[in-house]
């Protein structure tokens, strides 16, 4: 029997399509292979649904196949909640109490529902505080709850986020805090401990760390902890490490593959932009609060505020690396030499961007959404107003753009 022409014709649209399983996406770096993303809608355009949201929070929400998850802080019962919504219609499958606690003492720009849900398609894994304990925990599609754990202490005057990063059968979280910091890896089937790694400085960070095969090596890559290091994901054993450029970290780095190199953005008290090779082995050498370098593993560095981001998470597409300042002045520079290619104000930004078909995204706290075509000179192909604020970054599948507001979770494509 021969396939319709309709069947056909849908063949390249399922192969075009991706979960989005983790903080930012697939491969953790914001990028997308969708080619039906949308670029244009407004609060009466475009928007496939718009459910209702509990409670607060800025995580982002995931999706795999039928099921988008997302958690949320429950003010009036102090509930920290995992929810499973329909993502064909946006209807609520479940919600289930991963844990009660006091509301912890959180930065005015944090929320206490921070720590953006992974999923391998079989478990989903959510990390909250308890007071001051990190706490993990397992659940199937159906809600049910398969293990928690609680794999160490965590203090922060800021307030927690550690998304839950996947690698082979381990749920890896970082516990960068104002005390005995450490990454730990866990056991996805049942929470055990299967290491433990100290960090040396003992300082609050909040960075979810990328895993790329580089130089030979699995290389799990995150800055923090008043550094920059590669880990053995496997094993939690340091490839290599720089101390500094400053001392607490946000953003994700991100790599590109045209460039060869990794991007890492930060932080606070100073300012840094910094490509790096990722071929070292061991102690790298000091930049603490240095403005400029010459250590070999630094390929360009800027450090101009307006070239540099706090929170939102760069991008990188093609032959370019982008990136927004936590005040809105979006950057693209050329991602083998940073040579700054141009720059343009958004307004004030949290959100990470992502890429999908060859665009990226910018989304600003006011909920409007800038697509961009990455290029020597600014671009703008649409400018997007949800009507509601976003500080949660976005999410892309099945040909959806899927964005957290303050209220609701609004799914963005074609009916």
């Amino acid at each position: 029997m021969k396939p319709t022409l309709s069947f056909l014709l849908l063949i390249p649209l399922i192969a075009s399509a991706e979960n989005w399983p983790a903080w930012r996406g697939p491969r953790n770096d914001g990028t997308s292979t969708e080619q039906r993303a949308p670029v244009e809608w407004s609060p009466t355009k475009g928007v496939r649904w718009k459910a209702p949201l509990p409670g607060g929070g800025h995580a982002s929400p995931i999706v795999w196949e039928n099921r988008v998850f997302t958690v949320a802080a429950i003010a009036d019962t102090q509930g920290r909640d995992l929810i499973c919504l329909d993502a064909p219609s946006g209807r609520k499958v479940w919600q289930v109490t991963v844990l009660k606690s006091p509301l912890e003492r959180k930065h005015r720009e944090n929320s206490h529902a921070s720590s953006t849900p992974a999923t391998d398609g079989a478990l989903v894994y959510v990390a909250f505080l308890d007071t001051q304990e990190m706490v993990v925990a397992a659940y199937d599609f159906q809600g049910k709850q398969r293990w928690m754990v609680r794999p160490g202490s965590f203090k922060s005057v800021h307030g927690f986020c550690s998304s839950p990063t996947l690698w082979g059968d381990k749920v890896i979280v970082n516990g960068d805090h104002d005390g005995d910091s450490y990454l730990v890896a866990l056991d996805k089937a049942t929470g055990k401990t299967l290491w433990k790694t100290a960090r040396p400085n003992k300082t609050r960070s909040y960075c979810a760390p990328i895993i790329r095969q580089l130089s030979g090596r699995t290389q799990m890559i995150l800055s923090g902890d008043r550094s920059i290091a590669s880990y053995d994901p496997d094993t939690g054993k340091p490839h290599w490490y720089i101390n500094g450029p400053t001392e607490q970290f946000v953003a994700s780095l991100v790599y590109n593959p045209k460039a060869d190199l990794l991007f890492m953005t930060g932080g606070f008290p100073q300012h840094h932009l910094l490509a790096l090779r990722h071929d070292g082995r061991g102690e790298l050498g000091n930049i603490m609060h240095v403005q400029e370098t010459d250590l070999p593993q630094v390929a360009w560095h800027h450090t101009r505020p307006s070239m540099v981001s706090y929170v939102p998470s760069p991008i990188s597409e093609g032959d370019y690396f982008l990136v927004v300042s936590d005040t809105g002045h979006a950057n693209c520079f050329l991602a083998k030499t940073g040579e700054p290619q141009w720059q343009e104000k958004l307004g004030p930004h949290h959100a990470s961007m992502v890429s999908a078909n060859g665009l990226v995204y910018f989304t600003s706290d006011s909920g409007v959404t800038t697509v961009v075509r990455p290029g020597p000179k600014y671009d703008l192909v649409s400018r997007n107003e949800l009507g509601e604020a976003v500080y949660a970054s976005a999410a892309i599948s099945n040909g959806c753009f899927y964005l957290r507001g303050d209220a609701h979770l609004y799914c963005i494509g074609a009916p």
